[in-house]
């Protein structure tokens, strides 16, 4: 069974920041494809950062030139670096990532993260 777990998160004031981590274990051939999403009271869950394999990344426009997404193949775990936070980024962060268990298996399923709870204050 594969699991994702973040750490990080906290609450920090306005300008702060903070790395959140999402690490997968368990049965893993390859990760294609990690995310981060976020989710705030009374809001839809939105797609914040996603990242590829080779690297390539993509940030919601809201985030952009603030959050970095990295990961670290051999770990198996990926990094949102968040630079100048704002109390419009408070929400609770999940991790997901596209997995394929075997080298055998037909595709990949999509995992998440349990969340960790990003609070800026003003």
């Amino acid at each position: 069974q594969v699991q994702l777990v973040e750490s990080g998160g906290g609450l920090v004031q306005a300008g702060d920041s903070l790395r959140l981590s999402c690490a997968a274990s368990g049965t893993i051939f390859s990760i294609n494809y990690m995310a981060w999403y976020r989710q705030a009271p009374g809001k839809q869950r939105e797609l914040v950062a996603s990242i590829s394999r080779d690297g390539s990344t993509g940030y919601a426009d809201s985030v952009k030139g603030r959050f970095t997404f990295s990961r670290d193949n051999a770990k198996n775990t990926s990094y949102l670096q968040m630079n100048s936070l704002k109390p419009e980024d408070t929400a609770v962060y999940y991790c997901t990532a596209r997995i394929k268990t075997s080298v055998r298996a037909l595709s990949e399923s999509i995992y998440w993260g349990q969340g960790t709870q990003v609070t800026v204050s003003s």
